[in-house]
């Protein structure tokens, strides 16, 4: 499995509400994709990005962050074979991620995830 990315999520009562915040003040103007309770904004000049999520729909905790890998299924199967905290299996979401949720040390929830076709 190798990382291929690492986007931070923050949690917001309202993403609508935070919007602005993020595309007028602080230049994230693209809006990648937004679900309803999680959208991405990025920067079209150097594409840094934020995820800001008002609940997660299908995982029983929301992350910290979104690891994103070449490979979630290895990544499971080294995830598992360590031992790791699972929160969230290994799925793949109608909206095209196949992803599972991990607790690091510490207490951070991880969301681990592969676009999937």
């Amino acid at each position: 499995m190798r990382v291929m990315g690492i986007t931070p999520n923050l949690n917001v009562p309202d993403i609508e509400e935070a919007r602005p915040f993020w595309q007028d003040l602080l230049g994230l103007s693209t809006e990648e994709m937004n679900l309803g309770w999680v959208a991405r904004y990025t920067s079209p000049e150097n594409g840094v990005h934020v995820q800001l999520v008002s609940g997660d729909a299908t995982a029983p905790a929301d992350s910290a962050l979104t690891v994103k890998v070449d490979d979630v299924d290895a990544a499971w199967a080294e995830a598992v074979a360590a031992g790791v905290e699972v929160v969230h299996p290994l799925v793949t979401e109608e909206w095209g991620v196949r992803r599972f949720f991990v607790r690091a040390p510490g207490g951070t929830v991880v969301n681990i995830a592969q676009h999937h076709e």
